[in-house]
């Protein structure tokens, strides 16, 4: 008897614990300002686990939509898929941008010729067409020298192949299959640097911790080659790859207080963290605006899919509902 107690006394506990855990999945790009919300949380909760995962955009989805987590990191809105699914296993949800970002494109220190490239390159580079077509430098500018090209990029599920795909070729999805893909931004990082061919994208902030093995490639859009810095992210001339970043909220997690607590504490702290980890916050109304959205419960989403949010300003995102 007194072992049973023991065993029933020990698993009361362990409920208690996982109740006190959050369980947070998604996108890569996202991860730094979530993890770094969660540690200064941590700080003050320390009774509270936030358990951030990475398994990119989609596949952060499809544990939300099984009810596995109860926030998902997103680098694009909620495809129609994902939001079905939610549908079917009566989940609602709750949108909430937290930041800004520049999709970045990058080379190895050691590529001493490619500064600029127009969006109809990066389409040449990258389009399902150039699979073992375009397989040399000298193929996308002639000027460029016949040095061997390796493509390298998140795979299928991260929100930031959708948002490229869609904002370069005009479709998400679509893509040359042969460059080397991970979810992972840090070996994308380290296949970039060790290759003098190499390029490949990903979020702003990532750059910014690796800037001593990568060099930027400034994106001709039609107005000009320019960089993704803070300032051209904020005033829209980085175009097209500026976008917004997103947290989903489950509002079933909502009866649980932990949930609401870190939830707004990852609104009131996003700005300083967001900027610190290397992206783009919102502007203080912004945040007004998204702590309004939160404890006025409002539910689904403002976009009706990714390609809704290629060239939204931080201005024009702030005036959806």
């Amino acid at each position: 008897m007194k072992k049973l107690m023991t065993m029933t006394a020990a698993l009361v506990l362990a409920g208690n614990m996982f109740a006190q855990s959050i369980q947070i999945d998604g996108s890569s790009t996202v991860y730094p300002i979530t993890e770094a919300v969660a540690e200064e949380f941590g700080k003050i909760n320390p009774k509270i686990k936030v358990l951030v995962g990475i398994s990119g955009t989609g596949g952060g989805f499809k544990r939300f939509g099984n009810g596995e987590t109860h926030i998902s990191d997103a680098s694009r809105p909620i495809k129609n898929s994902e939001k079905a699914a939610c549908r079917k296993s009566g989940i609602d949800y709750i949108e909430l941008p937290v930041a800004y970002d520049g999709l970045a494109v990058m080379v190895s220190k050691k590529n001493d010729f490619v500064k600029s490239l127009t969006v109809k390159e990066l389409k040449k580079l990258w389009e399902p067409a150039a699979k073992g077509n375009v397989t040399k430098w000298n193929q996308v500018r002639e000027s460029f020298p016949a040095e061997k090209i390796r493509l390298f990029g998140p795979g299928t599920d991260s929100g930031t192949f959708d948002y490229f795909t869609e904002a370069i070729m005009g479709k998400s999805g679509q893509s040359r299959s042969d460059y080397t893909a991970s979810e992972d931004d840090n070996v994308l990082v380290e296949g970039i640097a060790g290759n003098k061919g190499g390029l490949g994208y990903f979020g702003l902030a990532y750059y910014e911790a690796n800037k001593d093995k990568l060099s930027l490639v400034a994106i001709d859009g039609g107005k000009g080659a320019i960089e993704p810095t803070i300032e051209t992210v904020k005033n829209g001339t980085y175009a097209p790859l500026s976008r917004p970043l997103f947290i989903y909220v489950s509002t079933a997690a909502l009866g649980r207080p932990e949930v609401v607590q870190f939830v707004e504490f990852y609104i009131k702290n996003a700005a300083k963290l967001s900027k610190e980890v290397g992206y783009i916050p919102l502007p203080d109304d912004g945040y007004a605006a998204v702590m309004k959205r939160f404890q006025k419960r409002v539910t689904g989403s403002a976009f009706s899919d990714t390609a809704k949010t290629i060239g939204v300003t931080i201005a024009d995102l702030l005036k959806m509902e």
